[in-house]
């Protein structure tokens, strides 16, 4: 099974009811989390998710909306004596960040933390039933997109042998912060589902190129582009308090498209 968990899906401000990016991605019986703006903690508490389950945390970038909850949450997992070893994939400058504010506060992590720098476009991480690699997307500092790719299951046949997978490969694409990109198009081709940030409505299109973010119908448009199945939009502006408006311009180009709701698991076909 692969789902996304929508814990944030609004820009850099908390409001109307919708909070800063964070989402968690469910690969069988793992659990990823990818970016932590700062009520990401809040949030898990409220949809249950079991914090003791994540391994392996995402940050896409250094906007504070994407990773200002991710000291909190280490701290957390600190205080609640985690044992298991926590993986932190981001651009090197974060390790900076998350050493000075240990130094500063005299404080250390009591479990193994361990930092994996992303540099460039490569594989990050490869288990038996899930690959995440990382792509690099078009925004104001460097930013990263990672895709999820959920290994089919292969079904023996009698004599111990190997046939195609009984169940196909599945695979998520999540798009960050971006201005519309056509260059990320060939990694994400044919994916299940992808996320992409429509943080302007179209009548702010030109705003959103200068701002290095997406429109709805853009977001769209890579949508239909790459082939995907499916359309989920996030990063919202907080001016807009209605976001059915971006659903309905971004089905006017790409049909299976729909705005992305705090607590809903989306499961990946």
């Amino acid at each position: 099974m692969l789902a996304i968990t929508i814990l944030g899906n609004n820009s850099a401000l908390s409001m109307h009811n919708r909070h800063q990016t964070s989402q968690v991605v469910t690969a069988d019986h793992e659990l990823f989390l990818v970016d932590c703006g700062e009520s990401t903690q809040t949030q898990m508490q409220r949809y249950k998710i079991r914090k003791s389950k994540i391994n392996h945390i995402f940050i896409s970038h250094l906007h504070g909306d994407h990773y200002y909850g991710l000291p909190g949450l280490l701290n957390t997992f600190s205080l609640t004596n985690r044992a298991e070893p926590i993986h932190v994939y981001a651009v090197p400058e974060l390790k900076e960040i998350l050493d000075l504010q240990l130094r500063v506060s005299d404080s250390s992590f009591n479990f193994e933390f361990i930092f994996h720098p992303i540099r460039e476009a490569t594989i990050l991480l490869d288990l038996p039933n899930i690959k995440v690699s990382c792509f690099a997307v078009s925004h104001r500092i460097p930013c990263w997109g990672f895709l999820f790719t959920l290994i089919g299951k292969p079904e023996r046949i009698k004599d111990g042998g190997l046939i195609r997978p009984a169940t196909p490969s599945k695979s998520y694409a999540y798009c960050a912060d971006t201005k519309y990109d056509e260059s990320i198009i060939p990694t994400i081709m044919n994916a299940d589902l992808i996320y992409h940030e429509a943080t302007y409505l179209d009548d702010q299109m030109e705003k959103a190129s200068t701002r290095f973010h997406s429109s709805s119908s853009q977001a769209a448009n890579i949508a239909l582009k790459s082939r995907a199945k499916r359309l989920l939009l996030g990063h919202f502006s907080s001016k807009y308090d209605d976001t059915s408006l971006f659903e309905a311009e971004a089905k006017k180009t790409f049909l299976n498209s729909e705005v992305s709701r705090e607590g809903v698991t989306y499961l990946v076909h």
